[in-house]
């Protein structure tokens, strides 16, 4: 006892105040990027290599940490069904969520009316027909693509979803093992800790990385580009926010009694990071981290996250249908509702193949339109200068969705500890900066075992230590 009491104050303060210094070194990194990229645009594009190889590193981690997550979530739970109904109600979240960002977007995109009056010329033709090049997917190549060639390319090629499909049946065959797959669990929650511990300091390399992305899109798209497009750049950011205040703002207030910019507050440093970086999925690996701390059970936080960073991109969504209709009226052949609609539809199922990377968007509206429209695709280059900078806001919308989505489906699947919830919120549960993990206090090292659902807060998190230890 007095040794735990002895340990308990010394560790906080130390974690805060390192990553405090960090987060404002981030901050003066994303300031000087932009400073460099208005002032040497040449040599700002030239740091782009600097951002990309930071937002690799974390996209390294991002497979191994699902795995473990998912198939440490699934194997502590008795009953599959209950793993299969979390799975449903988060497949008809996103479906519902995405055709509301799609609505929102049609009325916006049809009362702003942007891209009446823009010339297209043929250096606007040749950068258009180019974004095709990364073409999207048929709904048959999507699916097949969800099975890896070996069950190892799952973890080599960084396919979310080819990682959540091994980790599901790996779940699931653990589970079905019973005590006999106590040791392998063991064993996956250590490789957990290690996964962890190596995001942790790979952290520690964002304010170059932030600098050197930041950098690259100031420089790239110049004062020039952002002027004649900022009524489409601007309406696009009102409209993302007003989809995340209004819409998940209320929906969250009303199933889980929270308040949203509460839940924010508490992701701060994941929205700087993707700010930084304008790519969503450098933040995945810290919010499954943090929605298990926050108190959504691993199963929850193992199902909903990995399939939300495929399936429910609100802020996609948003961008699909505006730029779609920006672009038809700038080539001069505005499209009526009965065209819209069809297009809008083909690009929801396009776009379920879109990572949270920079560019994805322009790749897969690319895609989608050489599908279904192709005489729009020429003016795909008309969007490229601000592409960079929309993409910003599609990643920070597609992540507040994903982390709403998680606490609302937590709720409705009652695996979710709101008295925790509570605490953490209100800083008195400080999240881990220096491991990622609630070492001996339930979280996301809750260890696995035969319970039905994993509690966060259950008390058997210190008798797991000491089986760990001896392990």
């Amino acid at each position: 006892m007095t040794s735990a009491a002895d340990t308990a104050p010394a560790v906080p303060p130390a974690k805060r105040d390192r990553t405090h210094y960090l987060y404002i070194a981030v901050i003066v990194a994303v300031a000087l990027g932009i400073a460099v990229g208005l002032a040497a645009p040449d040599f700002a594009v030239e740091l782009k290599p600097v951002g990309t190889g930071f937002v690799n590193l974390i996209k390294m981690m991002i497979s191994p940490i699902i795995f473990c997550t998912i198939v440490l979530g699934i194997g502590s739970v008795r009953k599959a069904a209950k793993v299969g109904a979390v799975g449903g109600i988060a497949l008809v979240y996103f479906l519902v969520m995405s055709l509301v960002a799609l609505a929102i977007g049609l009325v916006v995109g049809n009362v702003l009316d942007p891209g009446t009056g823009l010339a297209v010329t043929d250096a606007v033709r040749e950068t258009g027909q180019a974004q095709v090049d990364a073409e999207a997917k048929s709904t048959t190549d999507f699916l097949l693509g969800v099975i890896p060639a070996t069950i190892v390319s799952a973890f080599t090629e960084g396919e979310v979803l080819q990682t959540l499909l091994v980790a599901l049946l790996a779940g699931f065959a653990l589970q079905a093992m019973g005590p006999a797959g106590q040791p392998v669990l063991r064993g996956i929650e250590h490789i957990q800790r290690l996964v962890f511990r190596i995001l942790a300091m790979i952290m520690w390399a964002a304010p170059v990385g932030a600098f050197g992305a930041i950098a690259a899109v100031t420089g790239s798209a110049g004062l020039d580009a952002l002027k004649s497009l900022a009524v489409l750049m601007l309406g696009f950011y009102v409209t993302c926010l007003l989809f995340v205040l209004v819409v998940l703002g209320t929906l969250l207030r009303i199933v889980s009694g929270l308040n949203l910019l509460t839940l924010f507050r508490y992701l701060g440093r994941e929205f700087l990071l993707i700010l930084s970086t304008s790519s969503s999925e450098s933040a995945l690996p810290r919010l499954i981290a943090k929605m298990e701390h926050l108190g959504v059970s691993k199963p929850v936080v193992g199902i909903t996250v990995p399939t939300g960073y495929s399936f429910n991109l609100d802020g996609t969504m948003i961008y699909m249908t505006m730029a779609s209709l920006f672009i038809a009226d700038a080539m001069g052949t505005p499209m009526g509702v009965g065209e819209q609609i069809p297009l809008l539809l083909f690009l929801l199922v396009a776009s379920k193949g879109a990572a949270g990377v920079t560019g994805a968007g322009l790749a897969t509206l690319a895609g989608g339109l050489q599908s279904h429209k192709p005489a729009l695709v020429d003016g795909i280059g008309l969007i490229v200068g601000i592409d960079r900078f929309m993409s910003e806001a599609r990643a920070l919308t597609n992540f507040a969705g994903n982390a709403v989505a998680t606490v609302l489906i937590g709720t409705w699947t009652k695996e979710i500890d709101k008295e925790r919830v509570g605490e953490v919120l209100a800083g008195r549960l400080p999240f881990d900066e220096k491991t990622l993990l609630d070492d001996g206090h339930g979280g996301a090292a809750a260890p696995a075992g035969d319970t039905e659902v994993p509690d966060p807060r259950a008390g058997g998190a210190q008798d797991g230590e000491k089986e760990l230890a001896k392990a």
